[in-house]
């Protein structure tokens, strides 16, 4: 309905015509839907998560994100009906302890951001390297047991 709308309607509400006139374009905006939320999470050159995982990487720490964890952001501002700028505060209240710990503790190697930590029913999970950052042996490279990758070894701590 609000898509029809005509200066003559703005006028009838109670808009000042001298104000109407100087609107050049009248436009209805829909809300976003939730997949529309997750897409601007990741997919943006400067999205939010991207910009998280670069502020990280400066500390040599990798950061995660679990598909279930954005999609519980992006249903959150839907729920809130604050579109793609209440983002930034849900991922802000998830990120703050995390922000806060990870330049204090050089053992930290990743960071995996969990739904429940989204929800605050849980803390994102921290894996530890066994050799501090900067350390003369950085060259050596350990098996991590649990992915059978090589790298850094870590231990989970949750």
């Amino acid at each position: 309905m609000f898509h029809k709308t005509l200066p003559q309607d703005l006028i009838k509400f109670g808009l000042i015509p001298e104000f109407v006139g100087r609107v050049p374009v009248v436009v209805a905006l829909d809300s976003l839907d939730e997949e529309a939320l997750v897409r601007i999470l990741r997919e943006p050159k400067n999205a939010i998560l991207k910009q998280y995982k670069a502020l990280l990487s400066l500390d040599e720490v990798e950061l995660e994100f679990e598909d279930d964890a954005v999609k519980e952001i992006a249903h959150k501002s839907f729920e809130r009906k604050t579109g793609a700028r209440g983002l930034r505060s849900i991922l802000e209240s998830v990120m703050n302890e995390v922000m806060y710990e990870v330049p204090s503790d050089e053992t930290i190697a990743r960071c995996i951001i969990t739904k429940d930590a989204v929800l605050g029913t849980g803390k994102p999970v921290i894996e530890y390297r066994t050799q501090k950052v900067g350390n003369n042996n950085e060259g050596s490279i350990a098996m991590n047991s649990a992915s059978g990758t090589q790298g850094d070894e870590v231990k989970k701590a949750q």
